[in-house]
């Protein structure tokens, strides 16, 4: 029941439609107390909402990773799995649910980056050189994301494939 609340909720934010604990009770088929039984908060349903996506984006890019199970992924493989998920995926307005509420953008987008943190982060330890090239190939990529999921002027297939093998590049001159 839990799961299904929070799923009518990405559903109904994807259609860009404004998310409150009665529209999302009403896409859920339950009444706002029965919704407000499982999320007393809209924070709290955000915030499941967000761990919902991404548990299913940590799924994708668990999916792309090269290296073994047995050692932890090279920042150089999390970052190709990124580039690469992005690249080939598709996003919508759903995946920008951290901005849906001025009120809880912060809270929000700290749990965002909590999570996605773990898959873009670049250790301050590295070179300054290769932290650069690193941070360059995270922002290409969010800057993709961000405008697929914001509906965006598109690029090409040509022209993202032209800048993927960019970013694959400035990857490479860090191994």
């Amino acid at each position: 029941m839990r799961d299904d609340m929070v799923a009518s909720t990405l559903t109904l934010a994807r259609t860009g439609a404004s998310v409150s604990l009665e529209s999302a009770a009403r896409a859920a088929g339950v009444t706002k107390a029965g919704l407000m039984y499982h999320f007393s908060t809209k924070q709290a349903l955000m915030t499941a909402v967000i761990d919902h996506l991404m548990n299913q984006y940590e799924h994708e890019l668990t999916q792309r990773l090269t290296s073994d199970n047995s050692t932890a992924p090279t920042t150089t493989a999390r970052l190709v799995a990124y580039l690469n998920w992005v690249c080939d995926g598709h996003f919508d307005h759903g995946d920008l649910v951290m901005f849906t509420d001025p009120r809880l953008r912060e809270p929000l987008s700290a749990r965002w980056n909590e999570r996605m943190g773990e898959w873009v982060h670049i250790p301050e330890t590295l070179p300054a050189k290769e932290r650069a090239r690193f941070h360059a190939v995270r922002l290409i990529a969010d800057g993709i994301w961000l405008n697929s999921a914001s509906n965006g002027i598109s690029l090409t297939d040509e022209d993202r494939d032209a800048v993927q093998a960019l970013a694959h590049q400035l990857l490479q001159e860090n191994s």
